[in-house]
């Protein structure tokens, strides 16, 4: 509000002056006894002493002053505003492929209809002919809009953005969100996740962001070399760091979220699909259907990608994901590790050069990976390693984590590990020691000379080749003898010991060169293969059950000891992986078609040497009033089932299938324990 105050003489007479002030602005506003007022501001930054000249009647009068006073408010507020808009000009940016086709064809269209006054009907006539154009068509405008913008990036200045600084995060990463409605789905809905390859996202426990943290590490985040500088050391990030966090596979092939408009019409009318993109909340509602089709599954993925694994600026789901989800059958075979951090890295990146204030991409996944690889006193033994880790961070494991950072005095303090996504197999140390063992041989030659066996070069020489040679006729006879043993004969007999030929696989015991005791036709930790197709690995059974819940979580399914599990075979699948929950172990449902039906059989996947530890399992098949049934004992076999094993197995007539030839039965595995036995 401006404020004036009245000077001069005492009796009016004179040039009378005025004070005026308006915001931060002053000056002096003086009569000049001529009928005008004469203003004088001394803001600098509005108008540099300047002097106005307003012509009033009589300045004295009061009801006259007020007019002066409003007069000099606008001006000098107007004045403010024009020193404001006096700013650089930013060079305008090119026009893009569409502007140059339109000015030609409303050109064109101008001449060709006279009749057509105005640009309404002309821009409209192009936007649909701009529609209807082919790729190919539209090459020329293209090249057209890429000459010109080429030629202005080379020419305009370079622009340093400022980076972002912001007190409080703004980001719609929700893993909340999508708990709630994870929690509402059916064992249907969950398998059908789990088909696509994003079955580790039902293991989410926690449902807010630590959005200090998360600033923490947004600060120490560099885009450009995919690493987070913390602790002095800089913690690189790739795909594999993803599928170990959050379970996304990190192989396959790229998800490209782009591609021609009309591929994707329907699916954007679908999921009425504006420029700001799909609404969360008609998600939500789709989500909401007991249903388990391809539109679940289409409206799943947009919805974990929306609200965590890829979220933008805006509250809405980007329609350009639309673009591979056009064919449901392939999305498992994605690279979901590569594409969630390319999007993190992008949301990142711009969020720093100030283009958004809310930063998008899974700010969870940096959250998470900062608590796996940050180790704080004490905390390796609250959590465990699971993989994923998605599943083993709840509110309650999060809320004690952030306990030891405040102990510590703030992030940053702890120490920087190294978790190997899977458990190793062997170290590269083990391996070679394992080769110089196996190299060596053992002979037991008939020699008429009795000379002693270690002397000289002989002696090194056998020691480094490996190498020993007993000659029977020097062999003491208390050396056959179990009762007496000399102490030299002794480190002979000792030196012919190996480690078991599972070693590799963990087996810590050596076996007698000598004398065979049968360990190794009975080692548990015989190897086993992986009974997916396309996989390599070779390991002991406990190796093998680490390996699939690390790599084929999805491949498979759970279940409980003791506990029915309802299972489906397609006509095609030949078997399908059970494994427990209580200990891991691994089972395959194997199934062979005759020229009468369909044989099936449940195998446990160990050594075939293995009595220990057995499994007896129960078959049942319904249709309508009939039913069959097999209660048998599941026999170890170090892999997938070939040929047809003597065991037993349950015959499934053709018309208990369904018309799909789809077989449906109930499965029921009980272990040793449960039932009070050693074997059966």
């Amino acid at each position: 509000m401006a404020q004036f105050s009245s000077g001069g003489d005492e009796d009016g007479e004179g040039p009378s002056s005025y004070c005026v002030i308006h915001g931060g602005s002053s000056g002096s506003l003086t009569s000049n006894g001529d009928g005008s007022v004469s203003i004088t501001l001394t803001d600098p930054q509005l108008v540099d002493c300047e002097t106005l000249a307003i012509p009033v009647f009589q300045v004295p009068n009061e009801r006259e002053l007020a007019s002066v006073k409003r007069k000099a408010k606008e001006y000098i507020v107007s004045e403010a505003k024009t020193k404001r808009k006096k700013k650089k000009q930013l060079a305008t940016r090119p026009a893009c492929s569409w502007v140059y086709f339109s000015r030609e064809y409303i050109k064109e269209y101008s001449a060709s209809h006279p009749e057509s006054t105005g640009l309404k009907a002309a821009t409209k006539a192009a936007s649909n002919a701009w529609k209807l154009m082919s790729l190919e068509e539209k090459a020329k405008y293209a090249r057209q809009a890429r000459e010109v913008w080429d030629k202005h990036l080379s020419t305009a200045p370079s622009r340093t953005p400022k980076p972002r600084k912001q007190a409080k995060l703004i980001t719609r990463c929700s893993p909340g969100r999508l708990l709630n409605v994870l929690q509402c789905f059916t064992s249907e809905q969950k398998d059908a996740v789990k088909s696509m390859g994003f079955g580790s996202l039902l293991g989410l426990r926690c449902r807010t962001l630590r959005r200090s943290l998360c600033l923490w590490l947004l600060e120490r985040f560099n885009t450009s070399r995919r690493s987070l500088e913390i602790c002095g050391e800089q913690i690189p990030l790739n795909p594999k760091d993803v599928e170990y966090v959050m379970g996304l596979a990190a192989s396959g092939k790229d998800v490209v979220n782009s591609g021609p408009h009309d591929v994707i019409s329907d699916l954007r009318h679908s999921y009425n699909a504006t420029n700001r993109g799909i609404s969360v909340r008609l998600l939500e509602q789709r989500l909401a259907a007991p249903e388990a089709g391809e539109d679940f599954k289409r409206s799943f993925i947009l919805y974990a990608l929306g609200t965590l694994l890829s979220p933008t600026a805006r509250l809405d789901v980007s329609p350009s994901f639309l673009h591979f989800l056009t064919n449901m059958g392939v999305v498992h075979q994605y690279n979901w590790g590569k594409f969630l951090l390319d999007r993190l890295v992008r949301e990142v990146s711009r969020y720093r050069q100030g283009k958004q204030r809310a930063v998008g991409g899974c700010l969870l996944f940096l959250q998470l990976f900062y608590y796996e690889r940050i180790s704080v006193q004490g905390s390796a033994a609250l959590f465990p390693v699971v993989v994923p880790c998605l599943s083993s961070w709840g509110e309650d494991e999060i809320t004690e984590r952030e306990k030891r950072e405040r102990e510590l005095g703030g992030y940053g303090y702890g120490e920087v590990i190294c978790k190997e996504r899977c458990l190793p197999l062997q170290s590269s140390e083990s391996c070679g020691q394992q080769d110089i063992t196996s190299a060596g041989t053992i002979s037991n030659e008939v020699d008429q000379d009795p000379v002693l066996l270690h002397e000289g070069n002989q002696a090194n020489e056998e020691q480094m080749s490996g190498e020993i040679t007993m000659k029977e006729n020097s062999i003491p006879v208390s050396l056959k003898s179990k009762d007496v043993v000399c102490g030299a004969i002794e480190l002979i007999v000792e030196s012919v010991r190996r480690p078991c030929r599972n070693n590799e696989y963990g087996c810590n015991e050596s076996v007698d060169c000598m004398k065979n005791n049968g360990h190794e036709e009975t080692c548990i930790y015989a190897p086993c293969t992986c009974p997916i197709l396309d996989c390599n690995f070779i390991g002991s059974s406990e190796q093998l059950s680490q390996h699939f819940s690390c790599k084929h979580w999805d491949s498979g399914r759970r279940f409980r000891y003791n506990s029915p599990l309802a299972v489906s075979l397609g006509m095609r699948e030949h078997f399908l992986i059970l494994q427990a929950e209580d200990d891991g172990a691994l089972f395959l449902l194997n199934k062979a078609i005759e020229n009468i039906g369909s044989t099936v059989m449940i195998t446990s996947i160990g050594p075939s040497s293995l009595t220990t530890r057995r499994f007896m399992y129960d078959l049942v098949l319904r249709r309508g009033n009939s039913s069959l049934r097999l209660t048998s004992l599941a026999e170890n076999f170090p892999g997938q089932v070939k040929g047809f094993p003597p065991v037993d197995f349950l015959l499934v007539p053709t018309r208990f299938l369904s018309s799909s030839g789809q077989l449906n039965l109930d499965v029921c595995i009980w272990n040793n324990k449960e039932l009070g036995l050693s074997s059966w």
